[in-house]
């Protein structure tokens, strides 16, 4: 347990927190800036004594519980969870499921694609971000009626239109679900998700079974679009790590027929917009 450098992690990101941000008064005089020690040592269900203890590096090794409690309290990101669990000398435990909101900034950056389709997914395929050329391409009930891939491709919910990678992507939505019941053990949405799989797709249960293993990075597909044809398109995945999503980049090739098709959805998409 590094019980110093413990200390001034607690320090600094409890200096960090704005009163106002946890429903505390922020026009009462403060002498240092952040939440008082006993203020702290209440949202994380804490003796204060303890937590003083804690941030004066005196005090003993802290449970998962407790230290489960002062992530919260701290406002920390997975990573800065993690972090604090390693400082005491302790295994983080999994979070308590998938992350179901995207970061500002990702989202911002789906819009600064205007010629790429964008979506990301979370860690059960459900959709937590997207942009107007991904409903253009993926079908416009995606994010309304379609809110999880997963449940489009096995349970047949919301518009799907034919595609070359059908197979492939099964056996990568499996994968990244076991992957997710191994992190997620005890989240509800997760296991209802994976409940109804079961019950409604043989296929599911087939690939459930075979236990694929896939890694996310480039493949290739080629879409039977309703309104411009057939669209060959690459899609690249990028990772947000700490939020254990992953961001969809579709694309075509410069000067082809599909990327002539992509920037003709691109603008009927953005004239359709209000």
């Amino acid at each position: 347990m590094a019980r110093q450098e413990l200390a001034r992690f607690l320090r600094e990101r409890r200096a960090a927190l704005r009163p106002g941000e946890l429903g505390l008064p922020d026009d009462v005089p403060r002498r240092t800036p952040g939440l008082r020690r006993e203020e702290l040592a209440e949202l994380a269900h804490m003796s204060v004594d303890y937590y003083v203890r804690l941030e004066q590096a005196r005090g003993p090794r802290p449970s998962a519980r407790i230290l489960d409690g002062l992530a919260r309290a701290l406002r920390l990101s997975p990573a800065e969870r993690d972090h604090l669990f390693r400082l005491a000398g302790t295994a983080a435990p999994p979070g308590a499921g998938p992350v179901r909101r995207v970061r500002p900034q990702v989202a911002r950056m789906l819009e600064r694609l205007p010629e790429t389709a964008a979506i990301v997914t979370d860690a059960a395929y459900g959709l937590v971000a997207w942009n107007p050329l991904a409903q253009a391409v993926l079908g416009g009930d995606l994010g309304r009626g379609t809110t999880n891939l997963a449940r489009r491709r096995f349970l047949g919910e919301g518009r799907r239109y034919e595609s070359s990678s059908a197979e492939e992507f099964g056996h990568i939505v499996v994968a990244r679900l076991r992957r997710a019941a191994d992190r997620y053990p005890h989240d509800p949405a997760l296991a209802e998700q994976l409940a109804q799989l079961h019950a409604g797709s043989e296929e599911f249960r087939r690939l459930w079974e075979s236990r694929p293993v896939h890694a996310p990075g480039h493949r290739t597909k080629t879409l039977d679009h309703p309104a411009v044809g057939p669209l060959r398109l690459n899609c690249d995945v990028l990772l947000v790590p700490e939020d254990d999503q992953e961001v969809v980049l579709i694309t075509a090739d410069p000067g082809s027929p599909s990327a002539r098709a992509l920037r003709e959805l691109a603008r009927a998409a953005a004239a359709a917009r209000p």
